[in-house]
């Protein structure tokens, strides 16, 4: 019988137990001087997700806090590399992401993900698999028509004539977050002003 921490999804493996650390997230929390959270950066592709969980991860880090970026072209070039596009891939890609994240959050860093994750079943799934307050989505409000002016990929143009399917916003939906606990209009507010909407969350939420 395998022991696993609530919240956890069931595992297909058998004769697995969950090993408690000997190093807890408070220890680490009250060792660094900040505690761990995850920054769910959502929105259009083109809405400056990448963008602004970068300069956000900048700023801590220039603080001294321990950060890192989870950016989603990074994580299809090898943890995710054999999902493709399609509604249920999307939904896998999440779903992992959301793992990773989580043990980034058990290690007692600000884990930053960068991801269009257009579903929101998909990222109330993340949510719940940690504790409340540990989870903050961000949602990155640029409107279409921004996202494909800042298109340097091509990629909205691409999926306009066809050439991509189920792109996010063209012909796949993307659903805004219902209750997110930031929204920031980055279509139309400069990246410092976006930065510092980040920094106060984070010390409205006693992060740091």
């Amino acid at each position: 019988m395998s022991l696993e921490p609530e919240g956890a999804n069931p595992s297909k493996s058998s004769n697995i137990v969950w090993h408690q650390a000997s190093v807890t997230r408070k220890d680490i929390a009250k060792k660094r001087g900040h505690k761990s959270a995850i920054l769910w950066f959502t929105g259009l592709s083109g809405s400056g997700k990448s963008t602004l969980a970068n300069a956000v991860n900048a700023a801590l880090f220039d603080q001294g806090l321990s950060t890192y970026v989870l950016d989603g072209d990074n994580i299809r070039h090898g943890l995710c590399s054999d999902l493709g596009f399609s509604d249920s891939d999307r939904e896998e890609n999440i779903r992992r992401i959301g793992e990773v994240a989580k043990l980034f959050l058990d290690s007692g860093v600000i884990v930053l993900t960068a991801f269009v994750s257009p579903f929101r079943s998909d990222r109330n799934k993340a949510r719940k698999l940690v504790n409340d307050n540990d989870f903050l989505e961000i949602y990155c409000a640029a409107d279409l028509h921004t996202c494909e002016d800042r298109d340097t990929k091509g990629l909205y143009a691409k999926a306009r004539k066809g050439e991509i399917k189920d792109f996010t916003g063209i012909s796949s939906p993307y659903e805004e977050p219902d209750c997110p606990e930031l929204k920031i209009d980055t279509g139309t507010l400069s990246l410092e002003i976006c930065v510092q909407e980040v920094i106060k969350k984070l010390h409205e939420n006693s992060i740091f």
